[in-house]
């Protein structure tokens, strides 16, 4: 910034004498010279300093000038004392611009706040993607899975609340836990008994003894409601904050597979075997509508929006359901796979995983993958729970198979808005994945080991853990076992980089 131009000091005329002569007031006598004297505090400001010079020489706190005549004349005290009063006036000027710059570095500062907040808020509503991947670090070796919570029966179901400081899990043996992230406390859903649950509008079971077992789990945005579905046909509405068994909905004829609340909603979407898709309302509790589509069971679902819907089944079809327009997109398999598992990237990309081993890409702009990862999970030749046992001269690994049940992508996650990505098999490990921009491509980040089924997996908010469902067994049978897998609910950090955002 270009400095001010400093006005010019105009130093007054010397006072003429009482007598009206040009005596010299420096001669005056020494008790009219004291006569304003005697004040102990030094007075700073500029024009105490011009009186002083404009009086010969006499200060104001009344010391002498004559004591130091030999020393210094009076034009040589003049000189000091202007040149002082220069340099006051200097160094005055310089504040004021170091405080204007300061005032412009505020500025820009606010419109550097203003630019982080906008990108904030763009990731937050969806309509800019967030970077994570390119801040993952590379994993310690000591940061691998730790169990959370532990269950007797394989894990079918994996959720965390929406600010990812809760979770909640679900086993074959139809217990249900609420779990604490940061310290792993749990407390466990009790079921009621039968009258209470068909006071609560449950239909009596076909046979003697009503299942429990459970399949899929959802918890909506403001965190009021639990609801979980299963073998007993019937979608249960559970009160969070009291754990207690509130409604029960029916009106599917086969169990229930998926369940998913729409974002910042109370309405509720489920999926069964029997090939139907029903949405409901949990603050009103009733029911809403049915979608028909699928010609074979549905096995997932991922809700973006209270409007928007992703479904897989196993008739090799994945369908984008446009809820208000009633209408539908439909895609359909790669000729050698059959979809397992879906999830929404951002309002234009989803992911999903198949039975032949294979990570895909999608875009609501074509009807097949942009790109497809294959053998995503490979069950490698000599150890079918280790990555790091088998490798080749050139680094690669050599796949025994990638058909048998251990290679089936059973389950994928994203961190809804972001670049991240992660899958997961029986193969012994977790993978993520980087989602490159403009429907590019899948990059592989990091292999996190871990033994057993992966039924279920989930990415927090911030990307700081991933969460993983793991059983001995598959979510929906019992085709195959990895006796080495602990069931159970485990967790594992995700190191970030700092995001630069200094002001």
């Amino acid at each position: 910034m270009a400095p001010r131009p400093r006005k010019r000091v105009s130093r007054p005329k010397p006072r003429p004498s009482r007598g009206g002569g040009h005596e010299d007031p420096f001669f005056e006598s020494e008790p009219k010279r004291r006569r304003g004297g005697g004040r102990d505090e030094d007075i700073e400001s500029e024009d105490s300093d011009l009186e002083g010079v404009a009086v010969g020489g006499v200060d104001e706190d009344g010391e002498e000038a004559g004591k130091d005549e030999e020393e210094e004349t009076v034009g040589e005290k003049k000189m000091r004392m202007a040149k002082e009063l220069l340099k006051k006036v200097t160094d005055a000027a310089k504040r004021r611009e170091e405080d204007e710059e300061e005032d412009e570095d505020e500025e820009a500062g606010g419109r550097r706040v203003a630019e982080i907040l906008l990108k904030k808020q763009l990731e937050e509503s969806g309509r800019k993607r967030m970077e994570l991947a390119a801040r993952i670090l590379q994993p310690d070796p000591e940061d691998g899975f730790k169990m959370l919570v532990k269950h007797r029966q394989p894990v079918t179901a994996v959720v965390l609340s929406k600010d990812s400081d809760k979770g909640f899990s679900a086993s074959k043996d139809g217990i249900i836990v609420h779990w604490d992230v940061e310290t792993g406390k749990s407390e466990k859903y009790l079921w009621p008994s039968e009258n209470v649950l068909v006071s609560h509008h449950a239909k009596p079971p076909l046979s003697a003894k009503r299942s429990k077992q459970v399949l899929a789990l959802a918890v909506s945005s403001d965190g009021r409601y639990l609801a979980s579905g299963g073998l007993d046909r019937h979608i249960h509405l559970w009160d969070v904050r009291s754990r207690e068994h509130i409604q029960a909905f029916s009106g599917h004829r086969g169990a229930i597979s998926c369940l998913s609340f729409g974002p910042d909603s109370s309405e509720l979407f489920s999926g069964s075997f029997d090939r139907k898709i029903m949405q409901w309302n949990a603050e009103d509790r009733t029911y809403m509508n049915c979608l028909y589509g699928h010609q074979n069971e549905v096995l997932t679902m991922d809700a973006l929006s209270k409007d928007r819907l992703l479904t897989v089944a196993r008739d090799r079809t994945m369908h984008l359901w446009k809820i208000p327009e009633e209408s539908q997109l439909l895609f359909r398999a790669p000729a050698t796979a059959s979809l397992e598992c879906c999830c929404f990237v951002d309002d234009k990309e989803f992911l999903t995983g198949s039975d032949d081993g294979s990570v895909e890409l999608w875009s609501i702009m074509r009807k097949k993958p942009t790109h497809i990862i294959r053998n995503a999970h490979p069950v490698l030749r000599n150890n079918l729970n280790s990555l790091e046992n088998n490798v080749e001269e050139n680094g690669i690994h050599k796949p025994e198979s990638v058909s048998s049940a251990q290679s089936w992508v059973s389950a994928v996650a994203t961190r809804k808005g972001s670049d991240l990505a992660a899958s997961g098999a029986a193969n012994g490990s977790v993978r993520l994945w980087a989602i490159e921009p403009d429907s590019k491509g899948i990059r592989p980040l990091f292999n996190l080991r871990l033994d057993g089924f992966v039924n279920s997996l989930a990415i927090a908010k911030s990307g700081h853990f991933i969460v993983a469902g793991v059983g001995q067994e598959p979510r929906l049978g019992r085709w195959g076992r990895v006796r080495l897998a602990q069931n159970g609910v485990v967790i594992h950090p995700i190191r970030l980089k700092e995001e630069n955002e200094d002001l």
